[in-house]
């Protein structure tokens, strides 16, 4: 699979145009076709933003199936993270897993539900 046509795919599938993904991300069209005509190969942090201008999970830019892929076994991660015992370092995973199927406009309103519980514990 070439990313650069699974990227213009996607972009067109949603009616979209590069002057589109440019408003919605801040890279500029002519990069944006770049990369699209395989000119250029964007970083991770580039597909993030254009995967979020798209409306998908970026996942979806690396995989052409119906059905979520399979989730990579967590158990490797036990002492990997500094400073974390193996039962958060699982926790914290099923959290990341957790943020990443949700649309942003759910994970934002999350973020600020814990944001003001957080100022409200500190004020006790």
């Amino acid at each position: 699979m070439i990313i650069a046509d699974r990227l213009r795919e996607i972009r067109e599938s949603k009616n979209l145009s590069q002057g589109d993904i440019q408003e919605r991300t801040g890279l500029l069209r002519c990069y944006i076709s770049r990369v699209e005509n395989g000119h250029t190969v964007p970083a991770i942090e580039t597909l993030e933003k254009i995967a979020r201008a798209l409306e998908i999970h970026l996942y979806q830019i690396f995989y052409e199936g119906d059905d979520l892929p399979p989730l990579p076994p967590t158990n490797h991660f036990y002492g990997s993270e500094r400073g974390s015992s193996g039962e958060s370092v699982l926790y914290f995973r099923k959290l990341v897993d957790c943020l990443s199927r949700m649309d942003n406009a759910d994970r934002l309103l999350l973020f600020e539900m814990a944001k003001r519980a957080a100022k409200r514990a500190r004020k006790r």
